[in-house]
């Protein structure tokens, strides 16, 4: 019996020690705070590109907080993106950083994570005020300034087009703010110079209906000069059905985003430009943001990220 007794001094410690360090891991992986990142489409190459950047912060900061990366199917999945947003709330992750698919549509889903104490922050497409105004909650946009991007690629087609000619516009999802922006800043540019704007249409920044709608509005308009697109895929879209209508050196094409894809075709002169609003870092931006928020800072109104024009010259 004393020597049991012996033994169960000796082992009791070490039994002790190896129940308690589970339970500090578990301690210590919960004092990282959960940041959850929700985006647009994942066959958009823009938004993959946001994902492998916002992994590789996280992978150089393990100690600072965990990583969940969540990516609708298509653009215009918006109740699959809402799902996303409650199955974060349920989780309790400790903050959301999101590129919404709508401006409005996500906001009362947001606004649920905002009252169960997550903090929010907005990238890329930005939130309605007004909306946001009537639910009464207050979520920081961290984000470039698409009217200006916009602005900045419509003038610089300017220099390939002359007073009179004709352009149509493919535009993005029609309630996205990021949409509805960089439509403005490319007729900013475009009703400067005296062109005339014949079409304006919706390719719900896929790449599969703007080619649908270019291929027509080239049938339609055959004295068109140029095509504005309002993201990258769509972009590409038009300008393969420039090149199915051989028509590449009547008809410019311009586009927004600057993905790998697009580089490539400017280079080759079947894309004029386009505008980077730097994909790979605009979500480690909203990640940042909400550790600052997280550390009790307070983060107001919009934080304004750079968007530049890209053309040939910026790829050799």
């Amino acid at each position: 019996m004393i020597g049991l007794n012996n033994c169960l001094r000796r082992t009791l410690p070490l039994l002790i020690l190896l129940l308690f360090l589970p339970a500090c891991r578990q301690a210590d992986q919960q004092s990282k705070p959960q940041v959850a990142l929700i985006m647009k489409s994942l066959a958009n190459e823009f938004f993959v590109t946001m994902a492998d950047a916002a992994r590789a912060h996280q992978e150089a900061n393990t100690e600072q907080y965990e990583l969940i990366v969540n990516g609708i199917s298509n653009e215009s999945d918006l109740s699959q993106q809402v799902s996303m947003v409650e199955n974060m709330i349920s989780m309790g992750v400790d903050a959301i950083v999101i590129a919404p698919a709508d401006s409005r549509a996500l906001a009362p889903v947001l606004k649920r994570a905002v009252d169960t104490g997550i903090s929010v922050i907005n990238i890329d497409n930005k939130l309605d005020e007004t909306v946001l105004s009537e639910l009464n909650i207050a979520v920081p946009f961290v984000g470039p300034d698409n009217r200006k991007g916009a602005e900045k690629v419509g003038a610089y087609l300017l220099n390939y087009l002359e007073v009179g000619d004709q352009v149509a516009i493919i535009g993005g999802i029609p309630t996205a703010f990021n949409a509805q922006q960089r439509e403005l800043g490319f007729r900013d540019a475009i009703e400067s110079g005296g062109i005339e704007i014949v079409s304006v249409q919706s390719g719900g920044w896929e790449q599969a209906p703007a080619n649908t709608i270019a291929a027509a509005m080239l049938r339609e308009y055959p004295d068109l000069k140029a095509i504005l697109c309002s993201n990258d895929n769509m972009a590409l879209g038009a300008a393969a059905a420039v090149q199915q209508a051989g028509l590449e050196d009547q008809i410019q094409i311009v586009g927004f985003d600057n993905i790998q894809a697009v580089q490539q075709l400017i280079s080759e002169g079947r894309i004029l430009a386009t505008a980077d609003q730097y994909g790979d870092r605009l979500a480690v931006f909203g990640i940042e943001a909400a550790l600052e928020s997280l550390q009790g800072e307070v983060i107001n109104g919009a934080q304004e990220t750079p968007v530049d024009l890209k053309t040939a010259e910026s790829f050799q």
